[in-house]
């Protein structure tokens, strides 16, 4: 049945006729230049020491009596009337001992593994927005037919690696239902990584069994190779809620992927200063990081960041502003100061598919790709604020990551490339374009955009004038066309569907 439907949506793509998008190949992303580094080691180690004295003096609100007592058999000192827990610098640097530098995530397809440290860059889809807008059917509430759409997208472009924790929320279905059927699409839809919420125990372990089912693997397989990741947001400053800690200790446990991200909003969730963001942001970081150690020594862990600024006229979040860029490279920084991967992120505040949400999200990219970002989470669709998950958005997202890909491969200096016997074969004040030298490389020597366009004034005039956005209603709608859903065993998919099934039942109406 399966490979039916694979052949039958193959059989309308090749129906529908046309060249197909121009895209990069799907390869291993790696950053092969430094880092770059906006802080001296000694501003390092002063932020390092003023993130100590947070955890150490001031303390962190953990809204859990399980993580209160982790934290207390570990020698924390917990005030449990509170719910607070003071960390002294041992146990951090011990906890820190056995938290991975690098590791790899799986998926069902094994040609879709992730690398996750070092100086390998992944990409995923954006996650989270309650609402979704394209130039043809305005803006609306998440549902279940856009979600499938914009999965299917990230699956066609080979520049997106993982997915994040619903691209939307389809609200026609029941809330404490509906991630059954979000991670049920996941997996029948694309056949790469993905990220579960991890709002509550059951919402992450459903995950997690989904994604063994679909690789075929036990618990206990998936906990020595892990398939599915997570983000634990603190609620800064210094608080982290019930729900979200028994997310963190249930993946944790099953040795999942687990990012501890706080949302340091300069001047409203954290100091106003860059320094004293960051010292937050740290200390926020390093405490999950320390429970996801006691929960599981070993237990795959990244450094997460999400530092700007708000507009200090009107208090409403700002993205892609040049606080925002030297956060995204300091954190990478003090990421490396413990040797662990990083997740960082590029956003805008527009409320459009516009120049502003570009420029924006470039600006923040840069500063991902400058910094070594390991995971560049809401990479591709992400628009006003984080709050519309946008598929024309996505489509110049998808073009900029495209662009720092090609960016990212080194130059190759040697013979062939120097062209010392076609700078011969032309004369002066010549040309190039029939040379052998450039007729053999001609239709691979530069990047081939999918977005924009290099007509000259009066063709583009001609040919309709669209703008790059106008441009990108039609490349989304033909990446849907030419789709390919990734095969999958029936037995796979039948044992899924009944998971949902069961736990659709087992869930009811009351739990939250």
């Amino acid at each position: 049945m399966t490979a039916l439907r694979t052949r039958r949506s193959a059989e309308r793509t090749h129906a529908k006729g046309g060249a197909p998008i121009p895209q990069l190949p799907a390869r291993r992303v790696e950053n092969p230049y430094p880092p770059m580094a906006l802080l001296s080691p000694d501003q390092v180690e002063a932020i390092h020491l003023a993130s100590l004295h947070i955890l150490e003096n001031l303390g962190m609100e953990v809204m859990n009596r399980r993580a209160l007592a982790l934290f207390e058999r570990a020698g924390a000192d917990v005030d449990h009337s509170a719910m607070t827990v003071r960390l002294d610098r041992g146990l951090v640097a011990e906890a820190l001992k056995t938290a991975p530098a690098a590791y790899t995530l799986s998926s069902r397809n094994p040609a879709r593994q992730m690398a996750i440290g070092g100086n390998v860059i992944n990409f995923t889809l954006v996650a989270g927005p309650p609402n979704v807008h394209d130039r043809e059917r305005g803006r609306r509430a998440g549902n279940m037919r856009d979600y499938r759409e914009l999965v299917s997208l990230a699956q066609h472009f080979n520049c997106i690696h993982m997915l994040g924790n619903q691209v939307c929320a389809p609200i026609e279905l029941a809330a404490n239902t509906r991630h059954l059927d979000t991670y049920l699409a996941n997996l029948t839809l694309t056949d790469k990584p993905f990220h579960v919420s991890a709002i509550g125990r059951g919402r992450a372990l459903d995950g997690i069994n989904m994604m063994a089912i679909a690789r075929g693997l036990s618990l206990e397989e998936v906990a020595a190779d892990p398939g599915v990741g997570t983000i634990i947001s603190v609620n800064s400053p210094r608080r982290f809620d019930e729900m979200m800690l028994e997310g963190l200790m249930a993946m944790a446990e099953y040795g999942q992927s687990v990012c501890i991200t706080p949302f340091t909003l300069m001047g409203a969730m954290s100091p106003v200063t860059l320094a004293g963001a960051l010292a937050q942001q740290n200390a926020e970081a390093l405490c999950g990081i320390v429970l996801t150690q006691l929960v599981r020594p070993g237990c795959p862990v990244m450094y997460g960041a999400f530092t700007s600024n708000v507009d200090m006229r009107s208090g409403a979040p700002a993205f892609g502003t040049p606080e925002n860029t030297k956060a995204n490279i300091a954190s990478g920084q003090m990421a490396r100061r413990y040797n662990l991967p990083y997740r960082t992120t590029p956003g805008s505040a527009s409320n459009a598919a516009d120049a502003q949400g570009t420029y924006e999200t470039l600006m923040a990219l840069w500063g991902a790709v400058l910094g070594h970002g390991n995971l560049v989470y809401h990479a591709a669709g992400w628009q006003e604020g984080g709050l519309t998950a946008s598929f024309e958005k996505f489509i110049i997202d998808v073009e900029m990551v495209q662009h720092i890909m090609e960016f990212l491969r080194p130059i190759v200096v040697d013979d062939g490339e120097l062209a010392l016997d076609a700078l011969a074969g032309v004369p002066t004040g010549g040309h190039f374009f029939g040379e052998p030298h450039t007729l053999e490389r001609y239709a691979t020597a530069f990047y081939q955009p999918l977005l924009s366009n290099w007509q000259n004034y009066e063709a583009w005039t001609e040919a309709g004038a669209m703008d790059a956005t106008q441009r990108a209603t039609g490349v989304w709608k033909k990446a849907l066309a030419d789709y390919v859903q990734p095969p999958m065993d029936e037995g796979v998919r039948e044992e899924l569907e009944a998971y949902v099934a069961r736990r659709r039942q087992e869930i009811g109406a009351d739990e939250p």
